[in-house]
C-alpha cells in the first residue's frame, strides 16, 4: 500500500508499533521495521549509554529502512515536600505490610523531557522519525531534529491539541483515542471529560487538519484497521496487540495478566506515575482509587511506589505493578511481531 503517511515515513505499510516503555526494547522495534511498517524505540527511560546502545542496534538491525524513537515533552515539575510526604503516608500501610522503610526511599523523577543533551546523543545516528508525547519539544530543538531530516509525529486527544501541532511543525498527527493504554498524551489541558474515544477523535481531526492522521487506541485486528482508515485516518498505532510477542521484552506477570479476564478491566490512573495512564486494574488501583489526588504529579509519583512493586513482583504479585494496556487487547496473543503485522495489514486496502 501506498498513501501519504507512507510517502512521508519511508515505509511500505502505514502501520506504527506504538512505543512502549518497560515492554519493549530495540527488538520488537527491528521486527517490526523488518517487515515495512515503522518500528519505534521508546526512549524516556533511557539512561544515555542504554540509548546509545539501542541506536545501535537500530542502525544495524534496519540499515536503511525507517524507524522511530519516542520521546516525551513534559515540563519537570517543582519539587512539593508536603505533597510528597502526602503521598508517602498514603503508601504507608502497604509499606508496613511489605517490610519497607519509607525514609528509606529516594525521591526521582524516572523519567526526562527530550533535551539538548539528548539531541546532541541521537544526532550523529540521523533517527528518520521522531514522535513526541505531551506536546512537542521547544522551537529551537524541533527545528534541530527537523535539520537533519526527520519526520516528527506527536499525540493529540482532542481536536485542539492536534490543530496546535500542525501549527507548532508536527508532520502527522496520532489521534489518541480513549481507548489507549500507557499514557494519556494530553497536554493542552488535563481534563480528561475532554478525552475522546478514537473513533470519535479521527474524522474529526481528519477534517480539522492537513496533515495525515495516525489512529492509535483500541486497534487490535484487521478490522479495526479498516475502520480507522474509513474514518479518515492515514494509518494506524498499535500498542496493546504488541505486548505478546516472542520479541517484546514483557514481564511475565504482566504476560499472565493480559492473557487472563483482568485485561478486560482497564482504568486511567495516577499511581504509578503521577500522570493518567490506562492499565490493567491491580489491587492497589482498587483500593487507593486509581485517580487518587494524593499522587505528586508526573512522573515524581513513581519513586515511592517503586520498592512496594519490587517487593510484591519477587513474590509473584503484579498488586502495585503498572500492567499498562488498552481497553481491547482481543489480539494480544503469543506471536512472532512479524505474523502480527501480517494479520493487521490485511486491513489495508489491495
Amino acid at each position: 500500500m501506498t498513501n501519504e503517511l507512507c510517502t512521508l515515513l519511508g515505509v511500505k505499510l502505514p502501520l506504527i508499533q506504538a512505543p512502549m516503555a518497560g515492554v519493549q526494547g530495540s527488538r520488537l522495534a527491528i521486527a517490526v521495521g523488518q517487515t515495512g511498517a515503522l518500528g519505534s524505540l521508546p526512549c524516556a527511560m533511557l539512561a544515555p549509554d542504554a540509548l546509545r546502545a539501542e541506536l545501535e542496534a537500530l542502525r544495524a538491525g534496519l540499515g536503511e529502512l525507517p524507524w522511530n524513537l519516542n520521546f516525551f515533552c513534559h515540563v519537570p515539575p517543582v519539587p512539593d515536600a508536603g505533597r510528597e510526604a502526602g503521598w508517602r503516608a498514603a503508601l504507608a500501610p502497604y509499606y508496613a505490610e511489605h517490610g519497607i522503610d519509607a525514609a528509606s526511599i529516594p525521591a526521582g523523577p524516572g523519567r526526562h523531557p527530550f533535551s539538548a543533551e539528548i539531541a546532541d546523543l541521537i544526532e550523529p545516528f540521523r533517527p528518520p522519525v521522531l514522535s513526541f508525547h505531551f506536546g512537542l519539544p521547544e522551537a529551537g530543538l524541533l527545528r534541530r531534529v527537523k535539520a537533519w531530516g526527520a519526520r516528527v509525529l506527536a499525540s493529540a486527544t482532542t481536536v485542539e491539541e492536534g490543530l496546535w501541532l500542525q501549527a507548532h511543525g508536527a508532520d502527522a498527527v496520532i489521534a489518541q483515542g480513549l481507548e489507549a493504554g500507557g499514557h494519556r498524551g494530553h497536554f493542552l489541558s488535563h481534563d480528561l471529560t475532554r478525552q475522546l474515544g478514537v473513533f470519535a477523535l479521527v474524522p474529526q481531526l481528519a477534517a480539522a487538519l492537513r496533515v495525515p492522521v495516525i489512529a492509535a487506541g483500541g486497534i487490535a485486528d484487521a478490522q479495526g484497521v479498516t475502520a480507522a482508515l474509513a474514518l479518515g485516518a492515514a494509518g494506524v498505532q498499535v500498542g496493546t496487540a504488541f505486548m505478546l510477542c516472542d520479541e517484546a521484552t514483557t514481564s511475565p506477570l504482566h504476560r499472565a495478566a493480559l492473557q487472563s479476564e483482568a485485561a478486560r478491566h482497564t482504568a486511567l490512573t495516577t499511581l504509578f506515575t503521577g500522570r493518567p495512564a490506562r492499565g490493567i486494574v491491580n489491587r492497589v488501583m482498587r483500593e487507593l482509587g486509581p485517580l487518587n489526588p494524593a499522587a505528586p504529579e508526573f512522573p515524581l509519583a513513581t519513586a515511592a511506589i517503586a520498592p512496594l512493586r519490587a517487593k510484591a513482583e519477587a513474590a509473584g504479585s503484579g498488586d502495585f505493578t503498572s500492567m499498562w494496556a488498552g481497553q481491547n487487547a482481543s489480539g494480544c496473543q503469543p506471536q512472532p511481531a512479524a505474523q502480527l503485522v501480517h494479520a493487521l495489514a490485511a486491513g489495508f486496502p489491495r
